[in-house]
């Protein structure tokens, strides 16, 4: 399907059957679908094989420093409140490099969407173990498998009151669709966790094992209900998809900003330089 969104790529920097291929395709349909314009959509990511993705879109994009994607998408949305601004990137990316940023960004509330690849291992660097991979999987690193607890973005987002909290599977393209499209709409931090395959470095977690592995969470549930959302956040094999969390509406970091601000209400990218200020200043240093 083509979109308003697709870029011409001579060469994709993925393997062949890699789920960044879905999640790429299901998220420009979605935003294509959202009657959103690629001019005013920007994709942040940092370093890795999903933090490639805005390069093959067609949006703004800014590629930064390895899990360093969430303060500039804050930033971006603090000086341009108009922009859909999203942070993309891997779970060793966003979870691993960039942790301290990701729980920054839930308790800040910036109006952004930071969605992260989920496929339990680092692609880029060839397959040493990531933050969620789970205990006893081998790799080249470690050797004896992993003994460290796997990391848990759902509850650490949960409990930190993140404003929306979705987990989706990048096999399951209207699921995943349909999720990108609730993001969109909400205002506020949104957290989409999506499973997705590595079919070189992951040989555990794979299309299949995520398949059998999840299920969609039903009509009757209540994801405003936080203690039961945490509940379901502790739950493995199978893991709940789906809207997993709400919190009720909260007031998002640019509103707050502007509020405090005595710089005026305009967004910050109007702001005009007072050059000969500027000078003035500079010289007091001479």
């Amino acid at each position: 399907m083509s979109t308003r969104f697709d870029r011409i790529v001579e060469d994709y920097a993925w393997c062949p059957g890699c789920g960044n291929f879905s999640i790429l395709s299901h998220l420009k349909e979605a935003l294509d679908e959202m009657g959103i314009d690629p001019l005013m959509c920007a994709v942040v990511s940092g370093i890795g094989q999903a933090a490639k993705t805005p390069q093959y879109m067609n949006v703004n994009m800014f590629n930064g420093l390895h899990g360093r994607a969430l303060p500039v998408a804050q930033g971006l949305k603090v000086a341009n409140p108009s922009l859909i601004v999203i942070a993309e990137g891997g779970d060793g990316d966003m979870y691993g490099e960039g942790g301290n940023h990701f729980m920054a960004a839930i308790r800040r509330n910036a109006d952004i969407i930071n969605i992260v690849h989920n496929n339990m291992v680092y692609g880029l660097t060839k397959g040493q173990a990531s933050p969620t991979s789970q205990r006893g999987f081998v790799t080249p690193v470690q050797t004896q498998g992993v003994h460290n607890e796997s990391f848990n973005p759902i509850a650490t987002a949960i409990s930190l009151d993140a404003s929306l909290v979705i987990r989706t599977f990048s096999g399951n393209k209207e699921h995943c669709k349909a999720m990108f499209k609730i993001a969109l709409e909400h205002k506020g931090y949104v957290l989409i966790d999506i499973f997705q395959p590595c079919v070189v470095f992951n040989k555990t977690n794979t299309f299949k094992w995520f398949k059998d592995n999840v299920y969609l969470l039903g009509e009757d549930y209540d994801p405003t209900d936080k203690v039961r959302a945490f509940e379901k956040s502790l739950e493995s094999e199978p893991y709940a998809i789906g809207v997993i969390y709400k919190s009720p509406p909260k007031v998002v970091l640019e509103e707050i900003l502007r509020s405090e601000s005595k710089l005026g209400k305009e967004p910050f990218y109007e702001y005009k330089v007072d050059y000969q200020c500027l000078s003035d200043e500079m010289d007091k240093y001479i």
